[in-house]
């Protein structure tokens, strides 16, 4: 079953993926935001396919873009429905000639995610998937496969990290992770594609003890539940995306929803909490 918009919304995401193609390993240019987060034209021409296809696809929904997120807290309040879009999330791996960047589409309501597609444009591979929906991947040659997240680990608990950032809670966490599962396997995995392995079953772990943006998170989100997995924040209820003056994230963990060692891990988390 696929919600009825989510066939569209996969066409545009590889569209606006293959719009950033021109640019990767190009040598282009990177200006600095006010955040000091870095942008190039490949995020722009993303963006762009994203918002006109996006609109097209039903005006009454207002998308919210990384890229144009200058919406007043008073107007987004007002939102039942929108889409959330991250039009090339991982740019810092972009700009280094890495393959491990996304193009990131959520349908979000009452602050839920409905589902979520990732596209990572050098493979031409797309996951979508949603709560309500089950979760999927169509590879460049348009062969599709379910996906399941694992419950048990295959030999190592795998824990999946941002390439690039980090932080002194997360990395006590780890210790303690370290302690808790003397079988552990630290990767690390750049952009949405750290849900993206825990949903085809690959990865067992994500934790997030460091900053990220609602557009960071929700499409990859809208797949891992669609594979059995969730999203928590620290104090163990599910990660959403109503209104709020900020954009930022809570900290939060993702973890297959009947893991085997579910209670172990969330007891070494809140013993880091202390």
């Amino acid at each position: 079953m696929m919600h009825p918009l989510m066939s569209a919304v996969l066409e545009l995401v590889q569209t606006a993926g293959q719009a950033t193609l021109p640019y990767w390993r190009a040598d282009v240019a990177v200006q600095t935001k006010a955040d000091d987060s870095p942008v190039t034209a490949a995020d722009i021409a993303a963006h762009k396919v994203l918002a006109v296809g996006l609109a097209a696809l039903d005006p009454s929904i207002p998308v919210l873009s990384e890229e144009d997120c200058e919406i007043s807290f008073a107007e987004r309040q007002q939102w039942s429905r929108w889409w959330l879009v991250d039009p090339l999330d991982g740019t810092k791996e972009f700009i280094s000639g890495s393959d491990q960047y996304t193009v990131n589409v959520a349908l979000i309501e009452h602050g839920r995610v409905i589902f979520g597609v990732v596209g990572v444009p050098v493979t031409g591979a797309i996951y979508y998937g949603g709560a309500e929906f089950g979760a999927c991947c169509r590879d460049a040659q348009g062969a599709t496969r379910t996906l399941q997240m694992r419950i048990a680990p295959a030999n190592e608990l795998v824990v999946v990290a941002s390439k690039r950032h980090s932080s002194a809670a997360q990395e006590v966490l780890l210790q303690h992770l370290a302690h808790a599962f003397p079988a552990l396997d630290l990767v690390n995995v750049g952009s949405s594609l750290k849900f993206c392995q825990m949903a085809e079953g690959a990865a067992d772990l994500y934790p997030r003890l460091a900053p990220t943006s609602q557009w960071d998170t929700a499409a990859a989100q809208g797949v891992l539940e669609g594979a059995g997995g969730q999203v928590l924040n620290l104090q163990e209820q599910p990660l959403t995306y109503a209104a709020q003056e900020s954009y930022l994230n809570p900290f939060f963990v993702a973890l297959p929803q009947q893991a085997t060692w579910r209670a172990q891990f969330l007891a070494q988390l809140q013993a880091t909490q202390g």
